[in-house]
């Protein structure tokens, strides 16, 4: 089996210090173990994705001294595969619709009960009012509503799971709390923790946990490194995993590169951009360096 990693950003703004971080470790990786790294442009949100930012993305990679095989792999051209995993996952009974704004769900989970975790990877877990609302009925004799926010019913989807073998993965590097080596977790743990996370938003068709996971699987990835940021969302990540009948690869979840206050690096934060590097003089061996690499 041929060792694959990838980088996958988003072209909705400059790359900074944390993308580059990511990226070369990723291809470095990859290198060391005779393998290969492959690039792809996760560019489900069309309402932020910008043609000038997937066409810098390619740029300053380059710049960097990455390479990868071509043509990349882009979200858009694939919604037709997120769409018939959508029909699979509807049609086993595990998806419902949902038209709870934030607002909604903010008022309905802001009395949790004492102990249990008012957020998840996802912001606030998600209460059940949905869900609740069709538990009666047979949703699977109804057609996929399209445009309408999709949740899984998490716990349904946790009883289909017959072998337990399937709630771990293998962590290369660690979680913000240190966690590494296999990671095991229970089906309470993900109701509780994590709740009905939504797999199609209104207007994309699709969501990131569901698009990662089919485009992981279909790219044959074998290491997905990524930063520490999604280590919590990993759990989902297996889980559809198992129901999609995907084979679960290896994580290595890298430190953030933050700023001087501590604070981790977003796309608003241009000062860190490597475009801003570049045009003060900096090398591609001045980047590895400001990122400990």
């Amino acid at each position: 089996m041929t060792f694959l990693t990838r980088f996958a950003p988003s072209p909705t703004g400059p790359l900074h210090l944390g993308h580059a971080y990511s990226a070369l470790l990723a291809s470095d990786i990859a290198k060391a173990e005779s393998g290969q790294f492959l690039l792809r442009i996760e560019d489900i949100d069309q309402s932020r994705s910008r043609q000038h930012w997937e066409d810098q993305i390619y740029n300053e990679l380059t710049w960097l001294g990455l390479t990868w095989p071509k043509p990349v792999v882009r979200q858009s051209d694939r919604m037709g595969v997120y769409d018939q995993a959508l029909d699979r996952l509807w049609g086993q009974g595990f998806l419902f619709p949902c038209t709870c704004n934030r607002k909604d769900i903010a008022a309905a989970a802001s009395a949790p009960q004492e102990g249990a975790p008012m957020h998840g990877p996802d912001g606030i877990i998600y209460p059940g009012t949905c869900r609740k609302a069709h538990q009666d009925k047979d949703l699977r004799q109804h057609p996929r509503p399209r445009n309408e926010p999709l949740r899984l019913d998490i716990a349904k989807a946790c009883q289909a799971i017959h072998d337990q073998s399937r709630f771990q993965f293998i962590e290369l590097g660690s979680g913000p709390d240190g966690e590494t080596g296999t990671i095991t977790f229970t089906p309470d743990e993900l109701i509780n923790t994590i709740g009905d996370v939504v797999l199609s938003r209104r207007d994309m068709g699709t969501s990131y946990h569901l698009s990662v996971v089919l485009d992981d699987a279909a790219q044959g990835i074998t290491h997905v490194v990524r930063g520490q940021d999604l280590f919590e969302a990993t759990r989902i990540h297996v889980l559809l995993q198992a129901l999609l009948d995907f084979p679960t690869p290896a994580y290595l979840h890298h430190d953030l590169i933050r700023d001087e206050t501590g604070k981790r690096l977003a796309k608003r934060d241009d000062a860190r951009a490597i475009s801003k590097y570049r045009a003060e003089g900096h090398s591609p061996a001045d980047i590895r360096r400001l990122v400990g690499l």
